[in-house]
């Protein structure tokens, strides 16, 4: 019984997709089709910095600019196709139906940042949903995404990213 236990876990080891850690890079290291598409998309931001990151045997790369003091994270297949952008957003400026929702859910939290994610796709981009950064009036601190309708679509307590 103990052994197959043991294979059980092995199994469920080996079958979670592997994660490694993103790793910054300098920019100038970034390939120069990631560089060239992250800035023909958004020609007017400031490129901040970079980084790495492979899933699953997948490499993307991560550009961050900053454009009218705000973050933005373009994430770019090494051709230099984009698959997803995240635009940080203040919370003044979100739809009435998810800021109604983060009220409603979250009364008295404190927001980090917020950030509009993008789908992209075939070079067509989809608003996906909003994420807050936020600490509970208990003092959780949570990432809690939001659909453009206002339902929510995931919130889960904050992973301590280090």
């Amino acid at each position: 019984m103990r052994s197959l236990a043991m294979t059980a876990l092995i199994t469920l080891i080996l079958a979670a997709p592997s994660r490694a850690d993103e790793e910054k890079v300098p920019l100038d290291k970034v390939p120069q089709a990631v560089r060239d598409a992250a800035k023909k998309r958004f020609p007017k931001a400031e490129m901040k910095e970079a980084s790495k990151e492979v899933v699953d045997g997948k490499t993307t790369y991560e550009i961050t600019f900053k454009a009218n003091r705000k973050n933005i994270d373009v994430t770019l297949t090494p051709e230099g196709t984009i698959t997803l952008i995240e635009k940080e957003v203040a919370f003044k400026d979100l739809p009435r139906a998810v800021a109604a929702t983060f009220k409603e859910k979250y009364p008295n939290a404190k927001f980090g940042i917020i950030e509009e994610v993008i789908k992209v796709a075939d070079g067509k981009e989809t608003l996906d949903y909003y994420e807050a950064h936020l600490t509970t009036a208990d003092k959780k601190e949570m990432e809690v995404e939001v659909l453009p309708n206002g339902k929510v679509k995931k919130a889960a307590e904050a992973k301590d990213e280090k």
